[in-house]
């Protein structure tokens, strides 16, 4: 089955004028046009590529590399605003299309906002919406205290910052555990900290208690060898100095100097580290 709005790996099966057409096992068809066919490519080969519908609500493909795929969060650009909605850059000749009924907020042309893609049951079309609560859910929690878990950047509030967890919940990472700079879109990493009573979920960018000792030591490391074996910081460096150098807490930073100290890998100066050389 060719899945429209996602990567499908297809056959070659006859090359003509306008392009290729390529099909699956079940005898399914769709073009690929003549520029997108990379060089090389043969009848009986296998092809990667994005199947959606183009202006004319044709059934297409392409080599080329969307922004945002079904079922997926993303931050997009509106490209223009028409009586009938909004359309986005989101990397295909063909804008994507955000109904205005599927606007939190009236887009502008030239704004960024954070959307959802879905097939339109009515129409078989690859749609966006702005409307990102209704697209997750916290009722049944799939995570548990402890986990790692994708996590995009979604919006700022009073609290913190509000991301998506794993496409299908939403989470808060508190302002005081942000040592990092993001943007709205940005994928990270993150680690669950707390599952609350109501089912709200704390989030952490960081891996919590000494599990996070290692891959930050690590990292001073890596920026001590790219700073000429020194680094400015000590225990009594301002916390946001160290956060926007390291993109951790000073109480990690702490430990991880520790570590590194007891294991002879840097020298703990007035001014600063220095990595030991070997």
């Amino acid at each position: 089955m060719i899945e429209i709005g996602e990567n499908n790996i297809l056959k070659v099966l006859r090359e003509t004028s306008v392009g290729a057409f390529l099909g699956d096992s079940e005898g399914n068809e769709v073009l690929l046009p003549l520029k997108y066919i990379p060089k090389g490519i043969s009848v009986d080969d296998e092809i990667e590529v994005f199947v959606y519908r183009d202006s004319e609500d044709r059934l297409i493909s392409t080599t080329l590399k969307p922004k945002i795929q079904l079922h997926e969060f993303a931050v997009l650009q509106v490209e223009m605003v028409s009586q009938v909605g909004a359309f986005l850059d989101w990397g295909l000749e063909k804008n994507l299309f955000v109904p205005f009924r599927e606007q939190g907020v009236k887009m502008a042309k030239g704004r960024w906002y954070m959307v959802y893609m879905y097939l339109d049951e009515q129409t078989d079309r690859l749609v966006a919406s702005a409307k990102i609560n209704r697209f997750l859910s916290n009722e049944k929690i799939t995570v548990k205290e402890g986990d790692e878990v994708d996590v995009i950047i979604w919006e700022t509030t009073d609290l913190g910052v509000n991301v998506i967890i794993n496409n299908s919940h939403k989470g808060l990472i508190y302002h005081n555990e942000f040592f990092a700079q993001v943007q709205p879109g940005d994928q990270r990493k993150g680690f669950i900290s707390r599952i609350r009573d109501d089912n709200k979920i704390d989030v952490q960018l960081q891996m919590p208690g000494f599990g996070n000792i290692e891959p930050s030591a690590a990292r001073i490391l890596e920026i001590l060898k790219n700073k000429d074996g020194f680094l400015p910081l000590t225990d009594n460096s301002d916390p946001e100095e160290i956060a926007r150098r390291l993109e951790m807490s000073k109480k990690t930073f702490k430990k991880a100097i520790g570590s590194l100290y007891k294991q002879k890998l840097i020298i703990l100066e007035k001014d600063g580290i220095r990595l030991i050389e070997k």
